[in-house]
């Protein structure tokens, strides 16, 4: 099972537009109603195991705060609102679509962003901090978002927003933390360090479980009308664009090399299993037209992730020599 786990870990860029395509399948072939009661349980497998591994330490060590403040930046005061913007523009008469859309830019950072991070030789320890904090504030901003930017065109019982929050991320976090500490005294660190890795996986596993149940709740409308996919695709792909963009040159202009990979990662990864759970719990069956364009951006975001790291090194100069601006920084900074 570890070794099957594992393998999909590894195989994101097939394994979710199989699990839509799967989802899509078995929305056609059956009433799919029933899965809505698993969301939360996939949700809590997604979170739980990163806490179960986290290191805390690391999130109070300094040395990036600038990498950290300029992600924060990024995430609650630009990213949001070229969401709506564009969500206006493209999606204005479909005002469950816009939240979709708003959503999928409101919870940033998730498991991946440290494992990209990683793939891309960058500083896992700022990486770790930004999914930390981006997961904490996203989840408590996410609510006032919603009301301040959408609560005229979309009913919003704010009360429930943040209990479904509080069920989807903070249970689950704090249930990883009680767990990696009974790991810890009863098998002490080297014993910890053997057993840790099985967790992430599991992360996995939540995600490919929200994707298939979202495109299953989801197949008979896509069915009857098929051209909504290349409407629903088109601002997914401006958002992330445009989020490639920013954070790119910001972090060419401002951050060293190891930072500004994880200021990339950091933004642009967005914790959509999340942003799912709330869409499909928070918001009855008219959810299901945001939990859409949520399910559609996991396409976007995983393969635009993978490419990015094939370009990290003609971006920001190869881990070993770091590219020019990095010396600047560096030599302003004393």
């Amino acid at each position: 099972m570890w070794r099957l786990l594992g393998q999909l870990n590894k195989n994101l860029l097939l394994a979710i537009p199989a699990m839509m395509v799967a989802g899509f399948v078995f929305g056609l072939a059956t009433e799919p109603a029933f899965l809505k009661s698993l969301i939360l349980p996939f949700t809590f497998l997604m979170v739980y195991p990163m806490m179960v591994t986290l290191k805390i330490r690391e999130i109070f060590s300094t040395g990036d705060m600038r990498a950290q403040g300029l992600a924060l930046l990024i995430n609650f005061a630009i990213i949001p609102f070229i969401a709506l913007g564009l969500g206006i523009v493209l999606l204005g008469d479909h005002p469950y679509l816009l939240l979709g859309l708003l959503l999928a830019a409101l919870v940033p950072t998730s498991g991946m962003t440290i494992s990209w991070t990683g793939f891309a030789k960058g500083n896992l320890a700022a990486a770790v901090k930004m999914t930390v904090f981006g997961l904490i504030l996203g989840s408590l901003v996410t609510p006032l978002y919603l009301n301040l930017l959408l609560g005229a065109r979309v009913p919003l019982d704010l009360g429930l927003v943040f209990r479904q929050i509080a069920l989807v991320v903070f249970l689950p976090m704090a249930a990883g933390y009680v767990t990696q500490q009974f790991l810890l005294r009863r098998y002490g660190r080297d014993g910890f360090a053997q057993l840790s890795p099985r967790f992430p996986p599991l992360s996995t596993l939540g995600v490919l479980g929200i994707v298939f149940i979202a495109m299953a709740l989801k197949a008979q409308g896509l069915a009857a009308d098929p051209q909504q996919l290349l409407r629903l695709i088109f601002p997914l792909i401006l958002l992330y664009a445009s989020n490639y963009f920013i954070s790119t040159i910001v972090g060419r202009l401002l951050l060293p090399r190891g930072d500004a990979i994880a200021l990339v990662y950091g933004t642009v990864m967005r914790n959509l299993s999340i942003a799912l759970a709330i869409a499909m719990t928070a918001f009855g069956a008219a959810g299901s037209d945001a939990a859409l364009i949520i399910a559609l951006a996991f396409i976007i975001q995983v393969q635009s992730a993978a490419w990015y790291v094939r370009f990290t090194d003609r971006i920001f100069g190869s881990a070993a020599t770091p590219c020019p601006h990095k010396v600047i920084h560096d030599s302003t900074s004393t």
